[in-house]
């Protein structure tokens, strides 16, 4: 599956409407962002249940400073509205495919227990 290009105006609902989603924050002039491409086209094609985003943070610089985005690539997962996982650097084949395994395999129920406990002691 093609990736999608994410912006300040689809991105709700891209992740809201999707059950999984991963999402790449990137600019054209990042190399490692570059190395990293080919290895997140590689795994969108093998999952085509989950849906694999772009932000470019030089066009979408709002959408890069609403998540905090200090370095690219960076990379977050969402998961039925929750962050599963953020982190920057480019990620070996590998270590993507265990994130994605690993979001997968949550149970979710307690996420969002664990969500709502988080926000009534707030």
């Amino acid at each position: 599956m093609a990736t999608v290009e994410l912006t300040k105006d689809n991105f709700e609902k891209t992740v809201g409407d999707n059950p999984m989603v991963v999402v790449d924050f990137w600019a054209p002039w990042c190399g490692p962002c570059r190395g990293f491409a080919p290895v997140y086209e590689k795994a969108a094609d093998a999952h085509p249940d989950v849906v694999f985003a772009k932000v470019n943070t030089d066009e979408q610089q709002e959408l890069a400073g609403a998540f905090g985005i200090r370095s690219i690539p960076t990379l977050m997962v969402f998961r039925d509205k929750v962050v599963l996982f953020q982190q920057a650097g480019a990620l070996p084949a590998g270590a993507l495919e265990q994130v994605i395994s690993q979001a997968r395999s949550l149970d979710m129920a307690k996420v969002h227990q664990e969500v709502a406990q988080q926000k009534a002691q707030a």
